[in-house]
């Protein structure tokens, strides 16, 4: 499970982010203490750290270069700034992405996967998801069932990993191509549908009927 590290003063915002994010079956880490997020960084080890750049005592810049002293995890800014500026900066900083106040959670959500993907899926062979006795490889984007394997397609994982994440929850579609998009794979709704389906097809063919449900005017649903 991928650990998230959230410095945020606003409570509410905090809050409302970590929340959204447990939801898809994220681990967080809310800082405790703004005038010691470094040690709270490295005693919780996290995959990717949100940071916003406004905070008590020392801004995120200043907390962003510390970070980056002694690590390469991604880090995403959350800042009510807008000057070009201040995006500007978050980068040279070591930033890997600015999300400005107010920010719509979906999108959030679809940033920090794709920025979990590209740093960790192809480079830690264990990493894998499970429901049902299906496994997700993320290492090399394949599905295994009962010692049966397919080989899925950059887009077939993505829309896997996706759903898997949040096995149980229906996942709109538009949810799905947003987590496409944000992985820089750009697709309508036509090739959305053909690429559910030929994944229904690849698990079935593994002897797992009814992995992904469709719920009409809503979604799909790993159940």
């Amino acid at each position: 499970m991928f650990r998230i590290f959230i410095v945020e003063d606003d409570d509410k915002i905090r809050s409302i982010v970590a929340d959204a994010l447990r939801k898809w079956q994220f681990e967080v880490v809310e800082t405790a203490s703004f005038d010691n997020v470094l040690e709270e960084f490295q005693a919780s080890q996290p995959h990717l750290v949100l940071l916003d750049v406004n905070l008590p005592i020392y801004d995120g810049f200043y907390w962003c270069q510390r970070i980056r002293a002694v690590s390469k995890v991604p880090i995403v800014f959350l800042s009510s700034r807008d000057q070009n500026m201040d995006v500007i900066m978050a980068i040279n900083m070591g930033g890997d992405d600015y999300i400005q106040k107010p920010f719509d959670l979906g999108v959030l959500v679809a940033k920090v996967s794709a920025l979990l993907r590209r740093n960790y899926t192809y480079q830690d062979e264990n990493l894998q998801l499970t429901h049902r006795e299906l496994v997700l490889y993320l290492s090399n984007s394949s599905v295994q069932y009962r010692g049966r394997t397919a080989e899925l397609s950059r887009n077939e994982s993505i829309i896997m990993q996706t759903m898997m994440r949040r096995a149980g929850r229906i996942v709109s579609r538009d949810e799905l191509m947003q987590a496409l998009w944000n992985d820089e794979q750009f697709v309508d709704d036509n090739t959305l549908t053909v690429n559910v389906n030929r994944l229904r097809r690849k698990i079935a063919a593994l002897g797992l009927e009814e992995f992904i449900s469709t719920r009409k005017g809503m979604g799909y649903i790993v159940e």
